[in-house]
């Protein structure tokens, strides 16, 4: 279920502040953070926010088109590997 348009789109706050400081200065600073569940939101285009998968951070640079996504979108915590090759399967 989306999230009601009166309460607006989750971001964290010291997140946000972060993006807001950055937002300034002219120096470009890779953003770390937890927070998976934060909203991309416009203030945050073309920036680099690394995103922690649950082993490393993953730098994620954001662009128009993932404004409205979660940040944890973008950085997967499972790596699928193929399934088990099985020695019966050929025989007969």
């Amino acid at each position: 279920m989306a999230r009601s348009i009166k309460k607006g789109p989750f971001i964290e706050k010291s997140l946000y502040q972060k993006v807001l400081s950055s937002f300034g200065s002219e120096k470009r600073v890779v953003i770390k953070t937890y927070s998976r569940s934060s909203t991309i939101i416009p203030e945050m285009v073309s920036l680099t926010i690394s995103v922690y998968n649950g082993k490393t951070f993953i730098p994620i640079y954001i662009t128009e088109d993932l404004v409205g996504h979660k940040l944890g979108e973008f950085s997967p915590t499972r790596i699928f590997r193929g399934h088990a090759k099985s020695d019966k399967k050929g025989r007969k």
